[in-house]
């Protein structure tokens, strides 16, 4: 089966580390600093991170540096001061916002929205609350999962009024307060909350509130036709390509996720926290409570808050990644050791939680970790290279996962790429591979079923579509074609 990201193209997975834990002799006489500056010199090697980097133990910055290109096409390099899109960290942003305003007596996180929204849709509005809002737990449907949003809707400018019109009218998907669901269109809506109630814009206010009072002069709300002093470009990744990524409007992430910032800011941003600057404690304490179950831990007001093991010591981790058009981000705060790590990588789509765990276990003395080369990288390169017949004979045999990073997705997309070339002999046996490694994955077999179906191999295609059945029996998509096949 075909992997559609957001964007409803179909793109290679992008690259997910594979790590492998080393002894600490390994890294022996290293500090701190040299230790993190290797990991991501390794990582950016292999097409893993492409960003800016900012580590700090015990308040104090050990590492501070830019790794890859802000641009390029001009092979202008990322530094401390470039600034990135920061996605969905922007909803740490509109929470300290909202919690001002209950601070000033203006809202209430238990008032219904419609209280304070008089036009949004009585039916919803009246069972809403700002609390659901900042918790994700409103019901209200993500608008990115409108029907063609990407392609009908996310390269127009809207109002913010004129945007909650495509997902005001839709039902709800759950009574609000009875199960997380990751929601950008909640916090779009807290956005409108946050206009309403001061008459002012959204970008205003945080300027007013927030970057001005904390000296945050690389931050703001981004604008595309803005001429952006360091701003880095934007890239998606396929394999080892780069290409710009695909123009979305920043009216439509809003509140959710349209501010860009630097690493030194965010670290500006981290000390305001820990200092109360911007809020009385007990409305601060408001924003890290953990209220929902959520990804493994809790999730705050723009916070998600999980414990991890790192170095054989218990560590409260409070977070937020980022995800927009061209970046991927991360920011890991660790407030009881007044640690920071932040990770801002101007290539969507890249998977940073390794990274940011492998940094966090230099941080804590835990032996840190590798990343290894992806086999799908390197035997498409290997081919584009040298031709495909001397790729495969050099690597669609290898199983050895020491040596290379073989994930399910990566081969599994591989192989939709061979078949859009129409190599279909290749990509049968890259996904008997898959197969090979992943015998528990229902995708595998499904994959590898359609790959015998337009080969015309009908008996290989049926087998394997009842494998994947067995695996999965709510895999519709299988059920259609097993029973094509058999009719």
């Amino acid at each position: 089966m075909k992997q559609f990201l957001k964007y409803n193209v179909i793109k290679l997975v992008l690259l997910v580390s594979v790590f492998l834990l080393t002894s600490i002799s390994n890294s022996f006489g290293q500090s701190k600093a040299e230790k993190i500056k290797e990991l991501m010199s390794v990582n950016n090697e292999y097409g893993l991170f492409n960003g800016s980097v900012l580590v700090v133990e015990n308040g104090k910055v050990i590492y501070n540096e830019g790794v890859g290109f802000a641009n390029m096409e001009w092979d202008i390099p990322n530094k401390p001061n470039t600034k990135h899109r920061l996605g969905s960290i922007t909803k740490q942003f509109t929470s300290m916002l909202i919690l001002q305003l209950v601070e000033q007596g203006k809202l209430k996180l238990d008032a219904k929205i419609s209280n304070y929204l008089p036009d949004y849709p009585k039916k919803t509005g009246n069972q809403i609350t700002v609390h659901h809002l900042l918790t994700h737990t409103s019901g209200i449907p993500e608008f990115l999962m409108i029907p063609n949003f990407m392609k009908e809707y996310s390269r127009n400018t809207y109002t913010p009024n004129e945007f909650i019109s495509l997902f005001s009218d839709l039902p709800l998907q759950f009574k609000p307060g009875k199960k997380f669901s990751y929601s950008n269109s909640g916090y779009f809506l807290l956005g409108v909350l946050i206009e309403k109630i001061t008459g002012k814009s959204y970008e205003q206010v945080l300027h007013e509130n927030i970057f001005i009072p904390l000296k945050m002069k690389n931050t703001g709300f981004d604008h595309h036709s803005t001429l952006l002093k360091n701003r880095a470009t934007g890239y998606l990744k396929t394999g080892k390509i780069y290409s710009n990524s695909n123009f979305g409007d920043m009216s439509i992430p809003y509140a959710a996720g349209s501010m860009y910032s630097t690493t030194e800011d965010l670290f500006i941003w981290d000390k305001a926290l820990s200092a109360n600057l911007l809020l009385k404690e007990k409305y601060k304490k408001l924003l890290f409570k953990p209220y929902v179950s959520a990804w493994g831990g809790s999730y705050g007001y723009g916070w998600h808050i999980i414990e991890k093991s790192i170095g054989g010591k218990k560590v409260k981790i409070i977070n937020h990644t980022g995800g927009i058009n061209g970046f991927t981000t991360v920011i890991y705060r660790m407030p009881e050791q007044n640690n920071l790590i932040v990770l801002l990588n101007n290539v969507e789509n890249t998977n940073l939680t390794n990274i940011g765990l492998s940094i966090g276990s230099i941080l804590y003395n835990g032996p840190y970790v590798l990343p290894k080369q992806s086999f799908a990288d390197l035997l498409m390169e290997t081919a584009m290279i040298e031709g495909f017949d001397i790729a495969f004979r050099k690597f669609v045999k290898f199983k050895d996962t020491d040596n290379y990073s073989i994930k399910e997705n990566e081969i599994n997309n591989l192989g939709y790429q061979l078949l859009g070339m129409n190599k279909v002999v290749e990509a049968i046996e890259i996904l008997k591979l898959n197969v090979d490694k992943f015998p528990n994955s229902w995708n595998t077999y499904d994959s590898l079923g359609e790959a015998y179906l337009i080969n015309g191999s009908i008996k290989m295609a049926i087998l394997n579509y009842k494998k994947s059945l067995k695996l999965n029996p709510k895999n519709l998509a299988g059920k259609k074609a097993l029973k094509k096949l058999q009719n």
